[in-house]
């Protein structure tokens, strides 16, 4: 079976995030990592805003933006840096991407065979629910071996 070059990307990323998923990370500190941070290294607000060439208050801002996610990348960038820390920064699924994707496949089937199904029950010419499920099945096997963005598009 041929494995193109999306697949392998998905899988590699599915891969990487997995180490994350499951790195059992703890959650950010009420008052950020910067504060907690700040403060566990007995740094004072004073010498951060030294160490970044900013005054207290702009510490104090940036602190605060930090704990009510506000906070831009590059300045946590920067103040991780001040702190002599690194970022480290990912979207982390809650579920693999290819689950993802076979989720919103079924999705999608069940949402087209559902519309097929009233009509054919209105013609008097229903099937079993074994045969429905089948062929929403197959139908989501066809709709992710086509597009990956025709599974997000909205239906008109």
């Amino acid at each position: 079976m041929k494995t193109s070059f999306s697949d392998l990307k998905l899988r590699q990323l599915d891969t990487a995030l997995t180490r994350w998923r499951s790195s059992n990370l703890s959650p950010r500190p009420a008052s950020g990592w910067i504060k907690s941070i700040r403060e566990a290294l007995g740094m004072s607000a004073g010498e951060l805003a030294r160490r970044l060439d900013v005054g207290v208050p702009t510490v104090t801002r940036m602190e605060l933006s930090e704990a009510e996610d506000r906070i831009t990348l590059s300045t946590l960038r920067r103040a991780a840096e001040a702190l002599g820390c690194e970022l480290h920064y990912a979207l982390v699924p809650k579920q693999s991407l290819a689950d993802t994707l076979e989720t919103r496949a079924l999705a999608l089937a069940r949402q087209q065979m559902a519309s097929v199904s009233h009509t054919m029950a209105l013609e008097a010419q229903s099937t079993s629910r074994e045969t429905v499920e089948a062929q929403t099945r197959a139908l989501a096997d066809n709709l992710l071996k086509g597009s990956r963005r025709s599974l997000w598009r909205e239906a008109k």
